[in-house]
């Protein structure tokens, strides 16, 4: 089993703003054929405000994957040269009306934005951060693989209709099986590799 589900002191002390408290179960939707959509008109915005700043623009996430339930918000991952230089795209990004909500300077110098109009997470990464290659295999994994990509749908309505203080304690609780699944997506991994 990994790390216990984040303490509620862990889950403020990176919060800018105060936490969305949930205090109640996860809504998960079948997958919207829309979301690719609204994802490129989001990443379309975010090219234009940063333009050559930005290193990779990609749609992760449930909301990804074609055939997988999710709740609805397009996660995104944005790799910019430097994460931890906020000063470098952050003024910019809030011109444009995203916000700052979560800042993790321990764990890859990551940066979450909401978006000013369409329910996005906004994960922005260092480029060559080893979290974006991760997220990339889990994505692409489950894009081509069906037994999966049922498992980890199993798996998010089971833990899903459970009541959760925190979005983030939902996250949190889905951990061993993307491990899992990753493992078999890249087998080095498991080999020490």
């Amino acid at each position: 089993m990994n790390d216990p589900l984040r303490s509620e002191e862990e889950i403020l002390a990176v919060r800018i703003g105060p936490p969305e408290l949930l205090n109640g179960p996860i809504v998960l939707v079948d997958y919207d054929p829309a979301w690719p959509h609204l994802f490129e008109r989001e990443a379309a915005r975010i090219r234009a405000v940063l333009g050559g700043r930005v290193e990779l623009l990609e749609h992760v996430g449930s909301t990804s994957v074609p055939g997988l339930a999710a709740k609805p918000r397009i996660d995104m991952v944005l790799a910019v040269s430097n994460s931890s230089d906020e000063a470098s795209y952050t003024p910019d990004l809030e011109a444009a009306g995203y916000i700052l909500r979560i800042r993790e300077p321990d764990w890859y110098e990551h940066r979450v934005f909401k978006g000013p109009d369409t329910d996005i997470n906004l994960h922005v990464f260092s480029i060559g951060c080893p979290e974006i290659e991760r997220m990339l295999m889990f994505r692409d994994h489950l894009r081509g693989g069906e037994v999966d990509r049922q498992l980890y749908e199993q798996t998010k309505r089971t833990l899903a209709a459970r009541t959760w203080k925190f979005g983030q304690h939902y996250a949190d609780a889905k951990s061993d099986v993307i491990e899992e699944i990753l493992g078999r997506a890249n087998p080095q991994r498991n080999d020490g590799a």
